[in-house]
């Protein structure tokens, strides 16, 4: 079974590459391979309209400066006189072993020639219907009627008195032109495809060394996605393809560490419901069943317990809450206009008589003595805040049996410090401690979201929220506002 999945994997994979490599040339080799042949085609065509075009220029040049010295000198004397001059002309023409001489009568017979053989023929040609028709040069690019063989020639006609007696053609083989033509397409053709061949091998090494990685990096992506968290991509590149897998190597490495966060979470909060809701079971069936009317001293210390675990699952249950609005985007503020001084001395005061209880001395000091001006804020999330600092002070920090708490106006801001005489925050956990979940190292009872739940709440009011370790010992809280302008 597992290995018919992984063959159904592997066939997967295989049709996604080749999908990958067959995208790759319909966008990439096609359009270049098509360039390419709209190049050859234009230079060829551009090769055989040069050559063709030059070797008909010349020959029309050539045939009609014989036809005017003909028409000139040797028309006018009769057709005997005509006669023997084309013969001459025809056996003293230069260029007879490349260009055939002919002189055509007005029926279109050829009556001189260079080549003997044509004497006599009809060749029947467009130029020579022109020329004997229409009383003007033509030239003829096609296939001779007796030889088959491809010709270019230039027909201009004979005139006497005005009157057209015969025509005058040059003819010549187009066998070596055509063999010109064909090397330049030839040669052409050869470097359009050494250019494709190397367009398709650049491309081939191109596509290797991207869809191979990338169907790496798509696996071990799928594999983190199916729950494989913390799980690593070899990096062996050092362009964006090594950026992708350093980005998807700390992406994995931070879902790693948020679902374990939320296992411990999880195991946390369940553990720290389940000890108050013991306590509190406990007490309550204890006073339920004993009564304890005989011992009030320990009726009192069961209530107390009750209480107090009430208070801290109610502080719990509320932390959960925020957290959740934080998720989802519900946690807002009502703003109004805040004594932020008040609001602290009110938390203080709910905590000093709590804190003394457990031999924890919580120490107040106050600005220089003038009113601090109002801030724009929410007056029950800011002593949300004030009270789960001090909590968490003492949960921390209690071993120092020491806090002290103080508001300054300093510049535009308002700042309360919070800090405790414990053993602080070890230096590695500091960025960490306002994540929510994280609890590092310590064993104190809580939930892990307290301080991330302070920190968004001091953050919507525009102000900071930090936490380090102060001189001489404990940790420090430091919490700015910015004053109501």
């Amino acid at each position: 079974m597992e290995e018919r999945v992984m063959e159904k994997e592997q066939r997967w994979k295989s049709l996604r590459l080749r999908g990958l490599r067959q995208r790759w040339i319909f966008n990439s080799i096609l359009p270049i391979g098509a360039l390419l042949v709209l190049v050859v085609a234009l230079f060829s065509a551009g090769v055989s309209n040069y050559y063709y075009g030059t070797m008909q220029k010349g020959l029309e040049t050539r045939a009609q400066a014989l036809a005017n010295s003909f028409n000139e000198y040797f028309m006018d004397n009769g057709f005997s006189s005509y006669y023997q001059k084309a013969v001459q002309s025809a056996e003293s023409f230069e260029d007879k072993n490349l260009i055939e001489l002919q002189f055509i009568g007005s029926s279109g017979r050829i009556q001189v020639s260079t080549s003997g053989l044509t004497a006599g023929s009809f060749p029947g040609t467009d130029d020579i219907l022109q020329a004997l028709q229409e009383n003007r040069m033509a030239p003829y690019h096609g296939r001779d009627l007796e030889t088959e063989e491809e010709i270019l020639a230039v027909s201009c006609p004979l005139t006497v008195n005005g009157r057209v007696v015969g025509a005058m053609r040059l003819v010549t083989s187009l066998r070596e032109v055509d063999r010109q033509v064909m090397i330049a397409v030839l040669a052409i053709f050869l470097i359009a495809l050494l250019c494709m061949l190397l367009v398709v091998f650049s491309n081939l090494l191109f596509i290797n060394n991207v869809v191979e990685p990338v169907a790496v990096v798509s696996e071990a992506a799928k594999r983190i996605s199916a729950g494989s968290y913390g799980a690593r991509i070899e990096n062996k590149y050092s362009d964006e393809l090594g950026e992708l897998v350093d980005n998807i190597n700390d992406m994995s490495l931070k879902i790693s560490q948020n679902e374990k966060m939320k296992s411990e979470f999880i195991s946390s909060v369940s553990h720290e419901l389940r000890t108050p809701l013991t306590a509190i079971n406990g007490w309550g069936e204890t006073i339920l069943d004993d009564g304890l009317t005989d011992d009030p001293e320990q009726l009192r210390r069961g209530i107390r317990v009750i209480v107090n675990e009430s208070r801290r699952l109610s502080t719990m249950v509320e932390e959960l809450l925020d957290f959740s609005k934080m998720e989802d985007g519900r946690f807002t503020l009502q703003i109004e206009d805040v004594d932020l001084q008040a609001e602290l001395e009110d938390a203080i005061f709910t905590y000093q008589e709590l804190f003394r209880q457990d031999g924890i001395a919580l120490e107040y000091h106050p600005g220089d003595g003038d009113l601090l001006p109002p801030i724009r804020g929410d007056s029950e999330r800011l002593k949300q805040v004030f009270c789960n600092v001090l909590d968490n002070a003492a949960k921390h920090g209690g071993a120092g049996r020491r806090i002290t708490a103080s508001i300054h106006q300093e510049g535009s801001h308002q700042v309360v410090r919070i800090r405790d005489y414990g053993p602080g925050i070890p230096e590695e956990e500091l960025p960490f401690v306002k994540q929510k979940f994280y609890k590092g190292t310590s064993r104190a009872r809580g939930s892990g979201i307290g301080l991330a739940v302070c920190d968004e709440i001091v953050g919507l009011h525009g102000g900071t929220f930090s936490i380090g370790n102060a001189d001489g010992g404990g940790a420090v809280v430091t919490i700015k506002l910015p004053v109501r302008a």
